[in-house]
């Protein structure tokens, strides 16, 4: 047997036609779909970006414990499991978090691994000499500016470079067995950039708008929040046409009735939805944090879509299945529950209801039926602690620039499932750095609990006054938080 994973960062599911949008052509995908069981209830579990592959690579749930940060020392892993039951493991990535600090300790898991250069800030070109500067509203960077010098043609773009990695890797094993590839690739995530010569379709006259702040939209141009919403789609239909090639290797190669594919994604974007566009400062609404994810299935079902509740923490456990690997393999329980019995129809359902969200923030709950954001009772967003044995987050360590006051960090046995010691580290001491990881008061609705009828108000435009029903989600969400190992000083933050 062998596994393909493909997942492209903020990929959207309002954007792909499986899921009724028109926004981007992408027969690639549709193509995968026919051969696929779609999900039409897939949510995120930890966002943003590395939390939620530690998600995949663990089978649990990240964001109840810390925020940004490196795969630990007493994780149970994906990769190592597999290579223990002698299947060889294989990432090719364009996604730069991975080589960075907060990213330690994920790519040398594999077998074998491939870095494709160039994305965001991605130190690739040397940034010396004159500045590059272009008129520009958003964000803009040099760094970007430089790696993109050289960039010729749409295969010199880090992500259709990542994905004809894959195809090419594909082709070289085509007849080896027992194999996993992950294929992690960074678009459509933004600057939502592709080459000059494939133009945008619209009349927007002003400035280099290709990497929008995470804000409210009230100050842009007019005309700009959905010229960046369409070459958002130009990307996606770029990483589409290099799917494909990965696709024909599994046609040319007969590999479908041994092969399981998925294709995923992290989390999604909001463009102009609610009056914000950008991602996690924001509450966690579906736009975001309910995702696309297709499954083939060597003899499952094709074409077919599946409505029970799901989480990319559940690739775990399935991929162990198809393997014949038993969960038993790992260290600790997993939080994820393997789909196989949605996929052959032995079951139609595998838990009643997914806990999502960025740490420190609201946690969330859906039942199916309801949506549930449960904020802090304080003000002061207290009790919380950072757990973690490996102390750096997203660019910098816990030093002393970032943490006021050493001496309030603490290290012991805190985590229930397993004896590793681990720093607790309060968050009223540290600095989270990246502001759009931060504690932020930017958007109110952050600080209140909310309720959505999906039933009645599928965009969660409306939310709702019902003590009842908020009393019977406070107790569903208390039940998932014990089941996923949520530490004490959770339940009291949230009032639970």
């Amino acid at each position: 047997m062998k596994t393909i994973v493909v997942l492209m960062d903020s990929l959207n599911r309002r954007c792909l036609s499986m899921y009724g949008g028109n926004w981007a052509f992408t027969p690639n995908m549709e193509r995968l779909a026919a051969k696929s069981c779609i999900f039409d209830n897939h949510f995120v579990g930890s966002a943003p970006c590395m939390p939620a592959r530690h998600d995949f690579l663990t089978g649990r749930l990240d964001f109840l414990e810390r925020n940004w940060a490196p795969v630990q020392p007493f994780d149970c892993t994906l990769p190592s499991v597999l290579q223990q039951h002698d299947v060889f493991t294989h990432m090719v990535t364009d996604h730069y978090h991975y080589f960075h600090l907060g990213g330690e300790n994920y790519y040398p898991l594999f077998s074998s691994w491939e870095f494709i250069r160039g994305q965001e800030h991605d130190t690739m070109v040397s940034n010396l000499g004159t500045p590059i500067q272009k008129p520009h509203i958003g964000n803009y960077d040099e760094q970007y500016e430089r790696n993109r010098t050289v960039f010729y043609t749409e295969a010199d773009y880090p992500s259709p470079k990542t994905l004809q990695h894959a195809a090419e890797w594909v082709e070289q094993h085509c007849s080896d067995d027992q194999w996993m590839l992950f294929v992690d690739s960074f678009d459509p995530h933004e600057p939502f950039d592709f080459p000059d010569d494939i133009s945008i379709d619209d009349d927007y006259q002003e400035d280099l708008f290709y990497w929008p702040l995470y804000d409210n939209i009230d100050s842009l141009p007019e005309g700009a929040v959905e010229h960046a919403k369409k070459r958002y789609a130009k990307v996606v239909e770029m990483s589409d046409r290099w799917l494909g090639r990965l696709l024909d290797v599994l046609d040319k190669h007969d590999m479908w009735d041994d092969t399981m594919v998925v294709l995923t994604t992290d989390h999604g974007y909001m463009f102009g939805e609610k009056n914000v566009i950008g991602k996690n400062f924001m509450p966690c609404y579906n736009e975001i944090y309910q995702i696309p994810m297709m499954i083939h299935l060597p003899h499952g079902p094709e074409g077919t879509r599946c409505d029970a509740l799901t989480q990319n923490i559940d690739l775990f456990p399935t991929i162990l299945e198809v393997h014949d690997i038993p969960e038993s393999a790992c260290r600790y329980p997993l939080h994820g529950h393997s789909l196989i019995p949605l996929l052959t129809g032995a079951s139609e359902k595998v838990r009643d209801s997914v806990i999502y969200g960025m740490f420190g923030r609201h946690v969330n709950i859906c039942d199916g039926r309801y949506t549930y954001f449960r904020a802090a009772v304080r003000e002061d967003n207290q009790p919380l602690y950072v757990y973690t044995a490996m102390p750096s987050t997203i660019g910098h360590y816990w030093d002393h620039a970032h943490v006021s006051d050493m001496s309030q960090i603490t290290a012991g046995q805190f985590l229930s499932y397993t004896d590793y010691p681990v720093f607790r580290i309060p968050n009223t001491i540290v600095n989270m750095q990246d502001f759009s990881h931060a504690f932020d008061k930017r958007y109110e609705a952050v600080n209140q609990n909310m309720l959505f009828d999906l039933q009645t108000d599928p965009r969660q435009e409306h939310p709702l006054c019902d003590e009842r029903i908020e009393e019977e989600m406070c107790d569903k969400l208390r039940q998932a938080m014990r089941l996923h190992d949520g530490p004490s000083e959770q339940f009291i933050r949230l009032g639970l």
